[in-house]
């Protein structure tokens, strides 16, 4: 069974484990005289700058576009250093030709230079990060290279590393990301003036359109300060970033689906509201005063068609041919966990980081053999690594690109807009009853109600409302406790205008539009890349695991008991990763749905496309 704990703390500690290059200082000009490298513990120098690269997504901004470009850059780059000592491989970036009489080692160091660089510019400078120069330096050290040695038109590995550094340093000026301007689009304008969240309701010029959010306070999902009070748009211009396998698409828009449920739409208006109504019915399923259990194992749940949650599970784990247990817990605690626990990867790697954090961990299961696809010849851990994150990370790139470029197209809704929206003209259930207004949220019994003078009496379900009749009230989580370590919320009848998704009350909604969602394009697209790369769906063992403890969630306190989270395959996941969203209370069911059949199509074609880089003939 894959343990994703243990790739957690490997990754921490990624930035001091170091690998051997096989020169002395007396044989090559970048390496350090009498060095003696770290020992990496069986990980390969590509690797080592992956979990390095993880390190630093965790301390600056969440940012997953710009992120999955720095993984993919990065791991671009170090397949072009593995594959100029290679007579049958072809680089990306670069595609030069050489030969070592030790290939693996001078890979290493060609590696190392192009990551270190690479990583120098992206982190220390453009992102501005401050320890980024002193930790890059440190991974350096420990390697045995000089970080001095900026040479790149000689012949020797480090001098191709600095070389392909330069070449993809230089190509991040012009591929549409705007690294000059710090990743900011300044011609983005919203069509909805920003929502206080404090205060109650909302106004929306057009209802379909992404609002930002005024907090008074931003903090990220990894609690680092955000600027300023009012949401900025993250990427509206991501959809007219140079892809990977995607084709470019002049509208920004490579993979079309078509747009999602419009208010105003003949025909889509009620799937519009219904799709507020579901976001409030996952939330009033966050009360661990309810009681309600739900089997989450993978005898239980999973095996979903494309795009649906319709799986049962599975009659057998297909490693061991028994049976996987039941897996038993509150429902409560299983939404309010995998809200949290996907939001930006168990440690903020964000999506993309954290599908390398499976990728790794996969290598360190128990029996787990390199076999591309499961078959063929075992592959030492530098060529799987260099290969696998190529693929991979290929693939969250082009995730970015396809998902970024819907969201800034459609420019669709969040449902805390949809939902205060809706509810504040009233009803839209019952024309002869209270508060109707054809444009309001439909009424369901136990769910979304008028307040009135019947409910809100002394004892009854709406008392506390009792200053508010004729609005409209909904059972749904009640916001964040005043004290989030020791206190619970749980759900209960709120007024539908002040409504919030599970979340910290200095994030409530993430910084750009709905339509399509960003953690089912990135998730699905990594789980079809390690099916492809592994030759099964399934985790090594059959199962993957990640054990929240009792206490430790971060909205408010809980889960009640500790609570394991499993997965039968990369698929699953994904899915759940994508459902988390509607439990979190900031995606509706289309941005998840269509964000899952997009990653399919993104992570399928990039898989192909770098099999071709691999065998010397990636025609585009």
């Amino acid at each position: 069974m894959v343990d994703l704990r243990r790739a957690v703390t490997a990754a921490v500690a990624a930035s001091l484990i170091a690998t051997a290059t096989g020169c002395s200082g007396d044989e090559a000009p970048y390496a350090e005289a009498g060095c003696t490298p770290a020992d990496r513990g069986g990980r390969s120098v590509a690797r080592v700058w992956d979990e390095t690269v993880l390190d630093l997504i965790r301390q600056v901004i969440p940012a997953p576009t710009v992120h999955a470009r720095n993984l993919f850059h990065t791991s671009a780059a170090m397949w072009d250093a593995w594959a100029a000592y290679d007579t049958s491989s072809d680089g990306y970036f670069v595609t030069e030709r050489h030969t070592a009489d030790d290939p693996t080692a001078s890979r290493e160091v060609a590696i190392s230079y192009a990551a270190y660089r690479i990583l120098l510019w992206r982190y220390g400078t453009v992102s501005d990060l401050p320890s980024a120069n002193e930790q890059l330096d440190a991974v350096m050290t420990s390697l045995c290279y000089r970080t001095d040695y900026t040479a790149s038109d000689g012949d020797s590995p480090a001098d191709l590393g600095n070389r392909i550094a330069e070449t993809v340093i230089e190509h991040g000026r012009d591929d549409g990301a705007l690294e000059d301007d710090r990743y900011v689009d300044h011609s983005y304008r919203p069509v909805n003036e920003p929502m206080v969240v404090a205060d109650p309701g909302t106004v929306m010029v057009d209802a379909n359109a992404w609002q930002p959010l005024s907090l008074g306070v931003q903090i990220a999902q990894n609690g680092l300060p955000i600027p300023g009070e009012t949401q900025t748009f993250i990427g509206p211009h991501w959809g007219h970033v140079t892809p990977f396998a995607l084709e470019p698409s002049p509208t920004g828009t490579a993979i079309d689906p078509g747009p999602p449920p419009l208010l105003g739409d003949p025909a889509t208006d009620q799937a519009y509201r219904d799709a507020a109504v579901e976001v409030v019915r996952y939330s009033a399923l966050l009360d661990p005063d309810s009681g309600a259990e739900i089997d989450i194992g993978p005898g239980a749940r999973g095996d979903n068609p494309l795009g649906s949650n319709d799986g049962d599970g599975y009659s057998q784990n297909p490693a061991t041919g028994e049976p996987y247990e039941p897996n038993v817990v509150l429902h409560a605690d299983f939404g309010r966990a995998i809200a949290e626990y996907w939001a930006d990867g168990p440690d903020s790697e964000t999506p993309p980081g954290h599908w390398n954090l499976i990728a790794n961990a996969i290598q360190d299961a128990p029996g787990f053999e390199r076999r591309f696809g499961g078959t063929g010849p075992l592959i030492d851990p530098l060529e799987w690594d260099v290969k696998a994150y190529f693929a991979l990370n290929g693939a969250v790139h082009d995730a970015a690109i396809a998902a970024w470029g819907l969201k800034s197209h459609y420019d669709f809704a969040r449902p805390i807009s949809m939902i205060r929206h809706l509810a504040g003209h009233g009803q839209s259930s019952e024309p002869d009853g209270p508060s109707y207004h054809p444009d309001g949220i439909p009424l369901e019994s136990g769910l979304i109600e008028v307040v009135t003078e019947a409910s809100s009496a002394p004892g009854e379900r709406h008392e506390a409302l009792a200053a508010h009749v004729g609005e409209i009230a909904v059972r749904s989580w009640r916001g964040a406790p005043a004290d989030p370590e020791t206190e619970t919320s749980g759900v209960g009848w709120v007024l539908a205008v002040d409504w919030v998704p599970y979340q910290r009350p200095s994030f409530v909604s993430p910084a750009f539009a709905g339509y399509v969602s960003g953690h089912s394009t990135f998730s699905r697209a990594g789980a079809e890349v390690l099916t492809s790369l592994t030759g099964s769906p399934f985790f090594p063992g059959g199962m993957s695991a990640w054990t929240v403890p009792q206490g430790a969630l971060l909205h408010e306190e809980g889960p009640t008991e500790d609570l394991t989270l499993q997965w039968a395959t990369y698929y699953d996941a994904a899915d759940e990763a994508g459902i988390s969203r509607l439990y979190g209370g900031i995606h509706i069911t289309a941005d998840d749905v269509e964000g899952r059949r997009i990653g399919a199509t993104v992570g399928r074609g990039a898989w192909e496309l770098a099999q071709r880089y691999f065998d010397g003939d990636p025609l585009r």
